[in-house]
């Protein structure tokens, strides 16, 4: 992406003259980045609805409010988009397991992971599905990204793993276990109109998906032998 630090086009409906002005040009970066925030957004709902294949520039574009020239002023490629908004998903599924806790005891550990994980299903659906389908089609740009993913999910697999050797879960395999907890987590979003469909209101407000919340957690807790 060009610097910040070059002027947007002339004709750029973002480049308020007032901002120009303003200490330093710092008016005209918070416009910068406010119009990167946009498009990011609209690649989110264009990746999600249209996949990678499907989506266009144009509707990427025409999704953020601008014109298909005004947006490659701010963006390499669709394919350095694509792979931006993939990293991003899987720099935050990174961070939520507290690898570090192993000395705490799996019940806190395991119930504050499955709430982040619900409530990023609960959040940023499009996101997951981006990713879901990625996989689905065999993870060709994803693979790429995944190495330190996968790093952490040893860890987490190991962390359990010494929860079960001191018998504070049932004998699990620990990484079929993290694929379940995912799935179940992740259905949440990637199946949301399923989820619509049979059990209507289900996702929608705050006491709602805490009762979805402390469902799963019991759920898996109970599959993990921690009563």
């Amino acid at each position: 992406m060009p610097s910040p630090s070059v002027p947007p086009p002339i004709d750029d409906p973002v480049a308020d003259a007032s901002d120009e002005v303003t200490a330093g040009g710092r008016g005209r970066s918070r416009k910068y980045a406010q119009t990167l925030a946009q498009i990011y957004q609209a690649a989110v709902e264009v990746f999600a609805a249209d996949g990678p294949i499907g989506a266009t520039t144009q509707a990427i574009a025409e999704r953020a409010g601008l014109s298909k020239s005004q947006l490659h002023y701010y963006i390499e490629s669709k394919e350095a988009l694509y792979r931006q908004v993939l990293q991003d998903i899987i720099d935050d599924w990174i961070n939520v397991f507290g690898y570090a806790d192993e000395a705490l005891e799996p019940r806190k550990v395991l119930s504050d992971y499955i709430r982040r994980k619900m409530m990023f299903s609960f959040e940023h659906p499009q996101r997951s599905r981006i990713f879901a389908a990625e996989m689905m089609r065999g993870g060709p740009v994803a693979h790429a990204l995944m190495g330190t993913s996968s790093r952490r999910t040893e860890q987490a697999a190991a962390v359990i793993g010494s929860w079960v050797q001191r018998g504070e879960m049932a004998p699990v395999d620990p990484l079929v276990f993290l694929f379940h907890l995912w799935a179940t987590t992740q259905f949440y979003a990637d199946q949301a109109e399923q989820v619509r469909l049979f059990k209507p209101g289900a996702l929608d407000g705050d006491e709602q998906r805490e009762r979805l919340l402390r469902e799963v957690t019991q759920q898996m807790l109970r599959a993990a032998g921690i009563e």
